[in-house]
């Protein structure tokens, strides 16, 4: 069983930064992609960020490249997502997930999930 934690959510001002952290427990995650994802009132969840934890490949959506980086400890077993410069469009419930393979934007190749963060930008 793996469990997955977020946390570092809130509320900033538009230009301003957070970070969200995803602690991770139950099993080795070597061989595994680790993912977040965000979903806004209204619309569907999409792909934000993805790191694969063997070879520390990251991939980014074109709405975050360059403002969002996502990171990983291997000794807490932990992902983060560093976002700066954010925009009232990124208020969204984050989520982490985990896949037992490579990073996708697909939702649907992921195994676990946390229970969400929200983050909310002000303008």
């Amino acid at each position: 069983q793996v469990q997955l934690a977020e946390s570092g959510g809130g509320l900033v001002q538009a230009g301003g930064s957070l970070r969200l952290t995803c602690a991770a427990s139950g099993r080795t995650f070597r061989s595994y992609g680790m993912g977040w994802f965000r979903q806004a009132p209204g619309k569907e969840r999409e792909f934000v960020a993805g790191i694969n934890w063997n070879d520390g490949n990251t991939y980014y959506a074109d709405s975050v490249k360059g403002r969002f980086t996502i990171s990983r400890d291997n000794g807490k077993i932990t992902v983060y997502l560093r976002m700066n410069s954010l925009k009232p469009e990124d208020t969204a419930v984050y989520y982490c997930a985990a896949t037992t393979s490579g990073v996708g934007q697909h939702e649907k190749i992921y195994d676990f999930w946390g229970q969400g963060t929200q983050v909310t930008v002000s303008s």
